[in-house]
């Protein structure tokens, strides 16, 4: 089980952090509750940190890849190109097969991302079978999954 006791991940020693970092938080409007927090915790790790983000709205978790890779070709020569990107969605499992399409497509796009850009695409999407689940990983017993999203954001500019 992915408990914030059992990683280091919040272990910040990156050293000096990259002068006018930015990051691209592309978000759904599927379960926004759930999702406008995901994108307070990294709103506030970027903020402790002094870096620059931009959100992007998206319908959908399968648009996610899409719209990231779409603001890449149009930012990556100008002042504007990020250094990281941060996927967040949240998709609860239903009574039909759905979600298993939804979460494999996004999680591939993720993938596809990964190995194409130069930038990292980090996966801030939550898969969960309940509301509840989802709720213990937005400050619940499960931390808080959109502040690890940042913090391994930071660390993969920095590395």
């Amino acid at each position: 089980m992915a408990t914030p006791g059992n990683s280091s991940l919040y272990n910040i020693d990156t050293g000096i952090l990259k002068e006018n970092a930015c990051v691209i938080l592309v978000k759904t409007e599927w379960n926004a509750a759930i999702v406008d927090a995901l994108e307070a915790g990294c709103k506030k790790i970027f903020d402790t940190y002094k870096i620059r983000y931009q959100t992007l709205v998206v319908p959908g978790a399968v648009e996610l890849p899409f719209a990231i890779k779409r603001h890449w070709e149009r930012n990556k020569e100008t002042a504007a190109a990020p250094d990281a990107f941060i996927a967040l969605g949240c998709v609860i499992k239903g009574d039909t097969p759905h979600f298993e399409y939804v979460c494999d497509s996004v999680t591939q796009g993720v993938l596809q991302l990964n190995l194409l850009l130069p930038v990292p695409t980090i996966f801030g999407v939550l898969t969960v079978n309940t509301e509840e689940q989802a709720r213990e990983r937005i400050g619940g017993i499960h931390g808080h999954k959109g502040a690890e999203a940042a913090i391994t954001a930071l660390k993969m500019i920095h590395s």
